[in-house]
This record gives C-alpha cells, sequence and structure tokens, in this order.
C-alpha cells in the first residue's frame, strides 16, 4: 500500500479537483496519473523535515502553460493598466499575481519592513522553487546578481527570476518572475 504525505495529498486533491472543474478529456486524464506517478519522486527529492510549499503544484503549472503554444491565454484574466492582465490561476501564498504580455507570469511575496528580511526570504524562496520543480532547473549565475537570481530549466525555454523589490508603501517583497526564454 502506498501511503502520502500531507503535502502529497493536497497535491493530489487539488489536481483531481483542477481536472473535475476543466471537465478535461481523456488526454488529459492521463496527464494528471502522469503528475500523480511523479509524486514519490517529488517526496524523495525534499527534506523530511520540510513539507512542500503550498504553490509547488500550481507553480508547476504555470511552468508548463510557458512552454505551450498558447502560453498563458487559457489563465489570463481581466485588463489591467498597461500590458498587464489579471491570471486566474494565483499562487497561494504570493499576492497580486499578473500577465504581462503573453510569455510573462509574475507574483509577489507577502510584504516585510527591511531590505534584509527580502534577501533572506528570496534565499529561503530560491530552495523551495528548486525542490518544487526539480533537478532539471539550474541556477544561471552569468544572469544573476546580488538582487536578483535566476533559474532555468535544462530541457525547456523557461525561466525564472527571484528579485527583491521595493512598494511605492516603502515595504519589501520577493518577486517570483516565470518567462519564456528567447534563447
Amino acid at each position: 500500500m502506498i501511503t502520502f504525505t500531507s503535502a502529497e495529498q493536497i497535491t493530489v486533491s487539488r489536481a483531481k479537483a483542477f481536472w473535475r472543474r476543466e471537465g478535461k478529456s481523456v488526454t488529459n486524464r492521463v496527464m494528471l496519473a502522469l503528475a500523480i506517478a511523479s509524486l514519490p519522486a517529488m517526496a524523495l527529492a525534499q527534506s523530511p523535515r520540510s513539507p512542500a510549499p503550498s504553490y509547488c503544484f500550481d507553480l508547476s503549472r504555470v511552468v508548463d502553460l510557458a512552454v505551450t503554444k498558447e502560453r498563458f491565454a487559457s489563465i489570463a484574466g481581466r485588463p489591467r493598466q498597461g500590458d498587464f492582465r489579471e491570471t486566474t490561476l494565483r499562487l497561494p501564498d504570493w499576492k497580486d499575481c499578473s500577465l504581462y504580455g503573453a510569455t510573462t507570469y509574475t507574483c509577489d511575496s507577502a510584504e516585510m519592513e527591511s531590505a534584509a528580511e527580502a534577501e533572506k526570504a528570496r534565499a529561503a524562496m530560491l530552495d523551495q522553487v528548486k525542490s518544487c520543480l526539480g533537478a532539471g532547473w539550474i541556477e544561471a549565475a552569468e544572469r544573476s546578481s546580488p538582487n536578483y537570481v535566476v533559474l532555468h530549466d535544462k530541457a525547456r525555454p523557461v525561466a525564472i527570476t527571484l528579485s527583491t523589490d521595493q512598494t511605492d508603501s516603502k515595504k519589501h517583497v520577493v518577486r517570483l518572475t516565470v518567462f519564456v526564454r528567447r534563447n
């Protein structure tokens, strides 16, 4: 008998709910089965002390959408100012998730009081994102700086940046950006 951790059970439940809500075909159910089959591998990659962040499943969905022909069209919501749009797929524990153009998805962390606190949070979130997405993701040191880090998928033309920023209210956030690489 296979037993799942609570994080894995949550992931399976979210996957089932998504496919029921979307009313997808048999092909998509096969994709769901493949996603569920990968759970034991995800569990082995995680430390027994730290459960997977609540946003792992949805972050994986965002990354998968980035490399489809439609990009983020299926999760595009109402227009915002400029070339921004609302998104119907918000990462749990993140805020102000939106789309920019056809190839960029972005979310901010909760606000923090200091830049040092945001830097510490960025480092922790980097480890979380790496554990969510697996070994195929590597840091692109040549594209990173002290204020942001770039991760890219070795197999697909998609990348993620984690950066720190200051809001208009002088608070600090970590910004997660998923985008399609051009090169």
